[in-house]
């Protein structure tokens, strides 16, 4: 498979903070890794959400007006052309942060997102060329470099530039526009930000329940496997024999035995034991009658689309609270980050009143 350059996974992905929404909260804590994306764009519902300010002035761009370096918008000096604007409408679409309909009005409404992601972008990048990295150009030559270093050869990486519609050069200023916001962003917004004990704890105390663990169960099975599309006799017979196994079980048999002797599982060289599972990772058949049981209980013979099955509980974990203690670092790197994307988003919106922003699209 060819390997595909990434160009606007570059500049528009660090023009603010987001955090996983509260959708994802449970799952985002729970990560091993922090829960803060350092580098992704504000969603668009919030940039298009700051209407046009007075400074703005609306200009209907000529027909004629198609070429890839005329002038979508001005933010002061700086000029953004139809070409990067077609770029990054390109990409917000594959990433699914846009979603144009099929009307010209929709089409028209998804290209002004992609604008104003690229105008929330220039206004942090003209701040951060205030004060630039000191090293900026070696940070931008060891990008580059980590770029080329993805590909087998200058022949594979001028294919992967060509592809995405990109010289060296743009690749070059794409990556120093990342470094200089990204910088920006981390020297002067970020250590700002606090986040006291008291908002750890509240968030804790507000989202408890949705924090907690799931409920697990640890079960065996035996299963007798036979084909969904089976003849009725050959499921017949299937059945029969685990149910002529259940006897036995009921009888004494060990379980353990019986699953290497007779179940059709890979489970059975561990005599049918699956471990812990929760909710929604088994067939609804099977989980039904796995959760119904208590620890040493047995189910009668259960079928599924796989075949037949005796179910063994052997222990249960019921939902517990989560612990505080092990959550409060992970919260409040959480809390950081939705600090920081209002700070960014707040202050990039500021920035766009006392800046004179001219859209010509």
């Amino acid at each position: 498979m060819r390997k595909k350059l990434s160009v606007y996974g570059i500049s528009l992905a660090c023009t603010a903070f987001l955090v996983a929404g509260c959708a994802g909260e449970k799952s985002a804590l729970k990560s091993e890794s922090a829960p803060v994306a350092v580098t992704e764009a504000p969603a668009v519902k919030e940039v298009t959400a700051t209407p046009a300010e007075p400074a703005e002035q609306q200009k209907p761009v000529p027909a004629a007006s198609t070429s890839p370096e005329d002038a979508v918008a001005k933010i002061g000096s700086t000029v953004i052309t139809r070409k990067e604007l077609d770029r990054a409408f390109t990409v917000l679409v594959a990433q699914n942060r846009i979603q144009p309909g099929s009307t010209p009005e929709a089409i028209k409404e998804a290209q002004k997102a992609a604008l104003d992601q690229l105008i929330f972008a220039d206004l942090l990048y003209q701040q951060g060329l205030l004060s630039p990295p000191a090293d900026l150009d070696k940070q931008v030559e060891f990008k580059m470099s980590q770029n080329k270093a993805k590909f087998g050869s200058p022949a594979e990486f001028e294919a992967a530039l060509k592809e995405s519609g990109v010289s060296e050069q743009e690749l070059v200023e794409i990556s120093r526009k990342d470094i200089v916001i990204s910088s920006y962003i981390e020297t002067k917004i970020v250590p700002a930000i606090t986040v006291t004990d008291e908002e750890i704890k509240k968030f804790y105390d507000d989202n408890k329940a949705g924090l907690a663990e799931e409920p697990q169960v640890k079960a065996s099975h035996i299963l007798i496997g036979v084909d969904a599309a089976a003849t009725p006799e050959v499921k017949a017979k299937a059945k029969e024999k685990a149910e002529a196994i259940l006897k036995e079980l009921k009888g004494g048999k060990d379980f353990a035995a019986a699953a290497k002797a007779d179940s059709t599982c890979p489970s059975k060289e561990q005599g049918g034991d699956l471990g812990f599972f929760g909710k929604g990772q088994m067939v609804p058949a099977f989980e039904q009658a796995a959760f119904a049981l208590k620890p040493g209980e047995m189910s009668e013979v259960v079928e599924t689309q796989f075949g037949y099955h005796i179910i063994k509980l052997t222990e249960k974990k019921e939902a517990t609270a989560p612990n505080f203690d092990e959550l409060k670092e992970k919260i409040a790197v959480f809390l950081k980050g939705q600090k920081t994307q209002k700070a960014v988003f707040d202050y990039v919106s500021k920035l766009r009143k006392e800046t004179k922003v001219e859209i010509l699209l």
